[in-house]
């Protein structure tokens, strides 16, 4: 008797840790895009100077940021430092949900043919993307 009721107690045991390990997964909601938002890529003169000065400062590190002027929402991705030039960036993605902002870009490496004089530089890319001002978190994916 003592054998099956120790076997129970084991089954139990196990049971009761799975449910509990996947029981935040089955309260969490899915991410529902509610609408994809409209930006703008940022030429560097029409970028804010206070966003300028932060990005300098991040020198030829990776960086995710974001800034706001309470009119716009300026949500910037530097790839950090790359061995040549030629890069581009593309925005995959910019939407909202309940919850949050998202956004997805892309590092596009150089064309190795027709390359501008210069490209064998090093450079740090990065975009600075131009939205409407939310009060909401930016996920970057």
């Amino acid at each position: 008797m003592k054998i099956k009721w120790r076997q129970w107690k084991i089954i139990m045991t196990a049971v009761l840790g799975a449910l509990l390990l996947t029981g935040c997964g089955l309260l969490s909601k899915e991410n529902v895009k509610l609408r994809d938002l409209d930006f703008t890529v940022l030429s560097e003169e029409k970028i804010p100077e206070e966003l300028k000065t932060v990005i300098a400062e991040k020198g030829t590190e990776p960086f995710q940021l974001t800034y706001s002027d309470d009119q716009n929402l300026y949500i910037s991705i530097g790839y950090g430092q790359q061995k040549t030039g030629g890069y581009s960036i593309a925005v995959d993605e910019l939407y909202l949900t309940e919850d949050a902002i998202y956004v997805g870009t892309t590092l596009l490496g150089p064309e190795i043919t027709g390359q501008k004089k210069g490209a064998e530089k090093p450079s740090t890319p990065y975009i600075v993307i131009k939205t409407e001002f939310l009060d909401k978190t930016v996920i970057y994916e």
